[in-house]
């Protein structure tokens, strides 16, 4: 394993030494730098501490990295395969735009999280947030699973507001029965079905193995699921019918 001491080093020197690497790397003395990993095809990065900057991971394309604390905004920005796991928090706009690939954050999202989410044919990607996620989530949301499962001794609501607004496809999936949540009128809300509880089974088992948790007691407590009524929302705001 390639150990790299990052924090006198510009993003762009840390980048270029993180693709010089032929083997795994270990960051530690993470200042904020921009753009770790971004577009990478293979390898793994481990951010031991510090905090990396905006768009970790971005345009990731088959590499894993694993950060042992937060993050912040934009991490997996229109990521296209590989793995993001983020022990701790991260900021806003996590998974934006995102078309394949997995992110596992063990803690809370902020705003915004999977906005313009997509997938397409066998790529599917999904997010799943261990605490909450703040307003906005899913917003836009054009394909991929979002599920969040409100772990831990939380003080705010398992989503904020105005979850879903504009989602046109793709699901998301909340660990809670959600009946004070306020939906748009252009998705349905619905109990988990049992089918839907064996395809939740797979998301939360990745996410328990990432954070070495009890898959059981996480799948313990009642899910919702929520898709979208159409592909096109808003075309009675904008088309004379």
């Amino acid at each position: 394993m390639k150990c790299i001491e990052a924090s006198q080093m510009d993003y762009r020197v840390l980048n270029e030494r993180i693709r010089e690497a032929d083997e795994p790397c270990r960051i530690t003395g993470c200042l904020g730098q921009r753009f770790i990993g971004a577009g990478l095809k293979e390898g793994e990065i481990t951010l031991a501490d510090g905090v990396p900057g905006n768009a970790l991971g971005a345009y990731l394309n088959g590499a894993s990295i694993f950060v042992e604390g937060n993050a912040q905004d934009a991490v997996g920005d229109t990521m296209n395969d590989g793995s993001i796991v983020i022990c701790g928090n991260v900021g806003d706009t996590a998974g934006y735009a995102m078309r394949g690939g997995t992110i596992y954050v063990k803690g809370n999202a902020g705003y915004r999280a999977g906005i313009h989410m997509k997938a397409y044919r066998d790529k599917v990607p999904v997010m799943v947030i261990g605490g909450c996620a703040g307003s906005f989530l899913g917003e836009y949301q054009a394909g991929g699973v979002l599920v969040v499962l409100g772990l831990g001794e939380q003080e705010s609501p398992i989503v904020g507001d105005f979850p879903c607004t504009g989602m046109h496809g793709g699901k998301l999936i909340l660990r809670a029965k959600c009946g004070s949540v306020r939906f748009p009128d252009q998705v349905t809300a619905r109990q988990a079905t049992e089918e839907d509880r064996e395809e939740i089974r797979r998301y939360v088992s990745g996410f328990a193995k990432a954070f070495h948790m009890k898959e059981q007691e996480i799948l313990d407590s009642p899910y919702t699921v929520v898709t979208p009524d159409s592909r096109n929302p808003y075309k009675r705001l904008y088309v004379a019918n």
